[in-house]
């Protein structure tokens, strides 16, 4: 499996002042990983060590462009998932529509990425790399659809009166379940449209 160039994405830790990063190394490193957890190699097993030996880079490179193991772990899952959207701010229809087909795709390219079917099957006995990637990854995506959501009640578009929490589970849940709960239920084109027009049904302002 191929990697996004790793030299378009910070690491997670904030940028670190030095040499500027070499998009070969970085590449290096991320193929590295793929190849050691491609060949059957837990996570739990996985080691910097490992890592650099595979790159051919020493463990200083390494430790240059990631804090550790599970920063280079969640840029290597973004890199190979479809990229945050970009919430158009026109409706609040609008907004959720783009970011369900966001979750849609996610959930498309898990099903079909044996390297991320594979990771993501081992992070749940893995907690550091699970709360590390909750924290940098679910939380911002989350955030996108609770803003889109007040954004709704403050322009009158959803009722003011429920929590926003419970709102956008409402939302998001259905691809959730298809996704994680049942990975053989269809993710077809048109199933954001059809969940967030059903949900909306029951969440506009009466009268």
């Amino acid at each position: 499996m191929g990697t996004a160039a790793a030299g378009s994405a910070a690491p997670a830790g904030g940028g670190r002042r030095g040499r500027p990063r070499s998009e070969a190394a970085d590449q290096a490193i991320l193929d590295a990983v793929v190849g050691l957890l491609e060949s059957g190699l837990p996570l739990t097993e996985l080691s910097i060590e490992k890592i650099a030996r595979t790159a051919g880079v020493g463990k200083a490179t390494i430790y240059r462009r990631w804090a550790g193991k599970e920063e280079l772990l969640i840029e290597l899952l973004r890199s190979a998932e479809p990229p945050d959207p970009v919430l158009p701010g026109t409706t609040v229809r609008d907004d959720l529509v783009s970011l369900l087909e966001s979750m849609r795709q996610r959930g498309l390219v898990k099903r079909t990425s044996a390297l991320l079917h594979n990771v993501f099957s081992q992070m749940q006995s893995y907690p550091k790399l699970w709360e590390a990637y909750h924290h940098t990854v679910i939380e911002p995506r989350r955030r996108l659809g609770l803003d889109a959501i007040r954004r709704g009640m403050e322009r009158g578009e959803l009722r003011a009166d429920l929590d926003v929490e419970l709102v956008n589970d409402l939302f998001v849940g259905p691809l959730l379940l298809r996704s994680v709960i049942r990975p053989g239920a269809p993710l077809s084109p048109g199933l954001p449209e059809e969940i967030v027009d059903a949900v909306l049904e029951g969440l506009r302002p009466h009268g």
